[in-house]
């Protein structure tokens, strides 16, 4: 018989983490004074979602875009683009080119990233297909972007490794 109660408990746990799996993340991608904590922007997303930022470099006065990619808990930087090289770039990175722009694979597993938008810069924020512009959102003010919630899954299967740090854009 307690072959049987342990069956029974092994197949209901087993639902049970079906059905968790099956639920939507009610992860969000939220946009926060850096200082007051005011929430200027907040966006679902579910893991795989490209969060990228874009930027004109004060310097150089050229195009710049960060992409993260939403990775349970936390956000995955994934592609770099830059037209010239300057003042906080990548120098000695290893990169290619595509059409005309430097592309880098940078490394980093971030739980948020502090940007400080301005109008030379023009930041703006691209989540999932739709573009926000972050200098008249924030009114200049710091920000940092972030996850909140997340799913069960994610919870019991955290494998990602961070370094810790925040990037500031």
């Amino acid at each position: 018989m307690r072959r049987g109660h342990v069956a029974i408990v092994v197949a209901a746990a087993l639902v049970v983490a079906g059905s968790a799996a099956a639920i939507p993340d009610g992860r969000t991608l939220v946009v926060e004074d850096v200082e007051t904590g005011e929430r200027y922007l907040q966006v679902p997303v579910s893991n795989g979602t490209v969060v990228a930022l874009e930027y004109t470099h004060s310097v150089e006065k050229t195009r710049v875009y960060d992409e993260y990619t939403v990775r349970g808990d936390r956000l995955e930087m994934t592609r770099m683009e830059f037209e010239s090289y300057g003042w906080g770039l990548p120098s000695g990175a290893n990169v290619t080119r595509e059409n005309g722009t430097f592309v880098y694979d940078p490394p980093g597993v971030y739980e948020g990233v502090t940007v400080a938008p301005g109008e030379v810069a023009g930041h703006k924020l691209h989540v999932a297909g739709e573009t926000y512009d972050l200098v008249a959102r924030t009114n200049e003010q710091s920000v940092r972007l972030h996850l909140t919630g997340r799913s069960t899954v994610a919870g019991t299967t955290d494998i990602l490794t961070t370094n810790g740090t925040t990037p500031i854009v």
